[in-house]
């Protein structure tokens, strides 16, 4: 005679295995800049991350701690989220580079004053952010990276496991290095528009004082604005290349965080 159970306690042992996998995922999601954007409702955000954890806990043998709510639980859950906002941290990193760059062509033309709310922080930048932004985000989601930024995620589960998610001080510095790498995106990005508007800012000071009759302000700042929307749409054709360029050093970044020490990136 067999004995049939009904018991409920496999399908809490998953619950709470699937909530343990959706901490570091969620995270990790919650600090990207497009899936944590302050415009996407955080019902979707909810879902994605429970979609992803569940396929995580088929695919990946992940066991969550024995008792969640301990301290030795909780622990564990801080690493979980400590990892996941280390992933999307870095991805942030890369994608500020474009934002940056329109503040400086911005002040270059004297279009700083035109601003808007940025969808991705919620905080106020230059139009042309606006522009530089929505171009990363399309390019980044057409080339597949937020597919390989979630195999990212899941990737890390074999660098670090649960209970093993210390990132160290080797990476810890690594990830606070990539603000350097950030600011020279950043620069190689402005850096065409921001000559050709120097050239223009040279030329009006020049003819300023060949003719101090002429008013500078009339002058330089026209021919600023002029000059910097022509440089932007000789520049449109290698907008897209950039932008790509930038989503393939994201990824590369947050790949090295996960990278097991002593491999080459």
């Amino acid at each position: 005679m067999s004995a049939l159970t009904f018991g409920f306690g496999p399908v809490e042992a998953e619950f709470w295995r699937w909530l343990f996998v959706m901490t570091r995922i969620g995270a990790a999601l919650l600090a990207a800049p497009f899936f944590g954007a302050a415009s996407v409702p955080m019902q979707a955000r909810v879902i994605v991350t429970g979609a992803v954890a569940a396929m995580a806990c088929a695919w990946l043998p992940i066991a969550a701690p024995p008792a969640l709510l301990s301290l030795p639980g909780l622990l564990a859950v801080a690493g979980e989220v400590l990892v996941g906002l280390a992933l999307g941290f870095v991805l942030q990193l890369a994608f500020a580079a474009p934002t940056i760059a329109a503040e400086v062509i911005g002040a270059g033309m004297g279009m700083s004053i035109a601003s808007a709310a940025d969808p991705q922080t919620g905080a106020h930048s230059p139009a042309l952010g606006q522009y530089y932004g929505v171009v990363l985000v399309l390019v980044f989601l057409g080339l597949g990276g937020h597919l390989l930024f979630i195999r990212l995620v899941l990737d890390s589960y074999t660098t670090f496991p649960p209970d093993h998610t210390w990132l160290g001080a080797e990476r810890l510095a690594a990830i606070a290095g990539f603000g350097s790498q950030m600011f020279l995106t950043a620069l190689a990005i402005a850096l065409p528009v921001t000559l050709v508007l120097l050239a223009v800012q040279l030329a009006a000071g020049v003819i300023s004082r060949s003719a101090p009759s002429l008013n500078l302000f009339a002058l330089g700042l026209p021919a600023g604005v002029l000059a910097g929307l022509a440089a932007l749409i000789v520049s449109a054709p290698l907008t897209g290349d950039l932008m790509a360029d930038v989503a393939a050093q994201a990824l590369d970044s947050a790949r090295m965080v996960i990278q097991p020490h002593g491999t080459q990136p």
